[in-house]
């Protein structure tokens, strides 16, 4: 049975499990990759350093979130040629996602790199914080074209549904990051920048692993991968379906450049600490979920495309509560040993009662966020990005900005994690009315 009728036609439990824990296991070690780079960088040069870093990763995201706009995007199109069996779209869209790519990639490079210092000072970094925080920043920019073409490609491969393949690619280039981490940080001295240039390497083998699947012809369906002639129409799909990771990738960047000004204003260089371990954490616990994402998206699209709607619906819900499933133990370990892991990344760091209260108040929504991740990736795979635009503005536009520039001001900084902990609540309880009333488009693109 080839990829396309197993989706359709196979066991529901186990196409779940052959298109999901791929996706989770790539993108848990790239959590554990983000997670070791904090280690690096802490144990390996200083506190300040990984302050620095910390401050500095927001923004790099925004690379990445180009990125999954592009491949999200397109990835979410082909899924649905696929289930429709449209083999002239599927040729001429490479067109149209490596011109996008190539748009993106100079966009982002050339006026973040001039404006590095005022960026880093936009989220607070003052000093030497900030010359450290320039000088990582501008090391990933470097590989701008990597960071987004790589991961776009690899997008394209799993909405395939041919998660194995991208999985492999994955653990490559994240294997070269790891093992180069120490050796540019210590060996050759390199210190902040050495934990760039680390990534930047590895994404490189990523891009490439990438472009010799497409040029060996190993894709199940025939494209021109070589072409970067635009196509409005299809161009205009890969935007549209694309834009809520997209926005979201965006809106986490502002998220993290108010939360930084207001733990510099109302709190201290131990702060930001702090608050960079408990993020690093936090998006390392939701690596699963962006797995379980990833093997979603063409199982849905696929389905979808084929007409096949009622299968769409059940995929979700065994979707969640493997999330659920999966999230439990990470939730259990973060409520009851906080202490622990805040020590694991921050050697030597006193952590007082405030902090273990914050860090437990952040983690208690944990189980709702299968929810809210699934459905960012459900909306688009069914042709109504809408939905999942809606979701993403109300977190960060309508909840997240406006609480967390008000609620530091007039209870101080620890009310960020409380804060936080009440729009994850909010916004949970919003999503499943969405899935529990809303009804599945029937549009075809």
């Amino acid at each position: 049975m080839d990829r396309k009728n197993f989706i359709l036609n196979g066991d529901l439990k186990k196409v779940m499990w052959e298109t999901s824990w791929p996706a989770v296991a790539a993108i848990v070690l790239y959590g554990i990759n983000n997670f070791l780079d904090a280690v690096f960088v802490g144990y390996l040069i200083n506190t300040q350093a990984l302050a620095a870093v910390g401050m500095a990763y927001p923004l790099s995201q925004v690379v990445l979130g180009f990125g999954r706009l592009a491949g999200s995007g397109a990835g979410a199109a082909i899924s649905i040629w696929i289930g429709e069996n449209r083999k002239d779209k599927l040729y001429r869209f490479f067109g149209s996602f490596n011109f996008l790519c190539l748009f993106f990639s100079l966009i982002c490079t050339v006026p973040a790199y001039i404006f590095a210092d005022e960026l880093m000072a936009m989220m607070g970094a003052k000093g030497e914080l900030q010359t450290l925080a320039v000088e990582y920043f501008r090391v990933t920019l470097i590989g701008t074209v990597f960071w987004i073409y790589g991961l776009a490609l690899n997008m394209l491969i799993r909405a395939e549904g041919k998660m194995k393949t991208a999985a492999g690619m994955i653990a490559v280039g994240l294997v070269v990051d790891i093992l180069l981490k120490p050796v540019f940080i210590s060996t050759f001295g390199m210190g902040v920048s050495g934990a760039a240039w680390a990534t930047n390497v590895g994404m490189i083998i990523y891009s490439l692993l990438g472009i010799l699947y497409y040029a060996k012809g190993k894709s199940s369906f025939r494209t021109n991968w070589k072409s970067i002639a635009f196509h409005p129409e299809i161009g205009k799909k890969i935007m549209q379906l694309g834009l809520p990771e997209m926005v979201l990738s965006v809106m986490g960047v502002i998220q993290s450049i108010i939360i930084f000004n207001a733990i510099a204003r109302y709190g201290t260089e131990s702060d930001i600490s702090f608050f960079t371990v408990l993020n690093r954490f936090f998006l390392f616990l939701l690596t699963p979920l962006f797995g379980l994402m990833r093997g979603l998206q063409p199982v849905v699209g696929i389905n979808f495309g084929a007409g096949n709607y009622s299968r769409t619906a059940k995929f979700l819900k065994a979707y969640i509560w493997a999330g659920v499933a999966i999230l439990s133990p990470f939730f259990l370990i973060a409520l009851f040993f906080p202490e622990e892991l805040i020590r694991l990344m921050l050697p030597g760091y006193v952590v007082n009662l405030r902090q273990v209260s914050d860090f437990r108040l952040f983690f208690s929504v944990l189980p709702l966020l299968p929810v809210t991740v699934l459905a960012l990736s459900y909306y688009p795979a069914v042709n109504d990005s809408r939905k999942a635009s809606f979701l993403v503005f109300l977190r960060q536009l309508i909840l997240y900005i406006p609480l967390m520039l008000i609620l530091p001001y007039y209870f101080g900084i620890n009310s960020i994690y409380w804060g936080s902990a009440l729009i994850e609540l909010t916004v949970g309880i919003v999503t499943l009315y969405l899935l529990n009333n809303g009804k599945l488009s029937l549009k075809k693109i």
